[in-house]
């Protein structure tokens, strides 16, 4: 009994793999001791570290990409246990074993892990993401926004381009232009901005385009997804109500 107490847990991951981007994935499993707190970017840390896999074999230690590691940047999207998460708050205590590490499937992949998101970033450019203010610092302050719109558009605010809505959404794939509900989502964000509004014609004419907003088919999985808890949905809503009376302006001229 004292030697089957004193035995080290073990944590079994079965990582899905590729060498380059044009290379075939393929899975590889690691056994990592057991440490209380452990969550996935440890273990990857861990198997960097010491790149031996299952079959005690040394091997190229596993590419993937972290930053703040505090759920912050987005950059450690992954699908985990056939979930797409950020892997530093996947804690190993509470996911099914074997754990289960793959890539986003809905944007290229780089080499294992790392994936190429420029899908969502040229989104973000689409839609004019951003509120011009080059050459106005001579004017004086700006206007402020009311408390009560500030406090919705902060919670929007909080979307860190992690991919996580783009990967649940079954309308965005290697098959659509679908733009996806984080730039949807963002429109309606800097919409609301007492400066960004000016442009709110621009971006508002860019989702109208083809793989714009008419591509959601409502499948509700980007906010159930989302680890910051953004009410897409309610964004893509009222993207699509302010998008339909631009058309309706348009068609009359005003």
């Amino acid at each position: 009994m004292a030697e089957t107490a004193a035995t080290p847990k073990i944590v079994k991951f079965i990582i899905t793999r590729q060498d380059d981007p044009q290379g075939s994935p393929y899975a590889e499993e690691f056994d990592l001791a057991y440490r209380p707190g452990m969550n996935v970017i440890s273990a990857l840390m861990e198997i960097q570290r010491n790149p031996v896999n299952a079959k005690g074999d040394h091997t190229v230690p596993v590419c993937w990409d972290s930053n703040c590691l505090e759920e912050v940047c987005g950059a450690c999207s992954m699908v985990i246990n056939g979930k797409p998460r950020q892997a530093c708050a996947a804690l190993i205590d509470n996911l099914e074993q074997p754990v289960h590490i793959e890539p986003m499937k809905t944007f290229p992949v780089v080499r294992d892990l790392v994936i190429d998101r420029s899908r969502m970033f040229n989104a973000l450019k689409q839609v004019k993401a951003w509120i011009p203010i080059d050459g106005t610092y001579d004017l004086g302050p700006g206007p402020r926004m009311p408390e009560k719109k500030r406090q919705w558009a902060y919670e929007l605010s909080k979307c860190m381009t992690c991919g996580v809505c783009l990967e649940a959404c079954p309308n965005v794939n290697e098959k659509t232009n679908f733009i996806g509900p984080a730039a949807i989502s963002q429109v309606r964000l800097f919409n609301a901005h007492p400066t960004g509004e000016m442009n709110a014609d621009e971006r508002l004419e860019a989702l109208m385009e083809d793989g714009g907003i008419d591509g959601c088919g409502n499948s509700q999985n980007c906010v159930s997804a989302c680890p910051k808890g953004i009410p897409l949905t309610t964004s893509i809503a009222e993207i699509n109500k302010q998008t339909t009376k631009h058309m309706f302006k348009r068609w009359l001229g005003v």
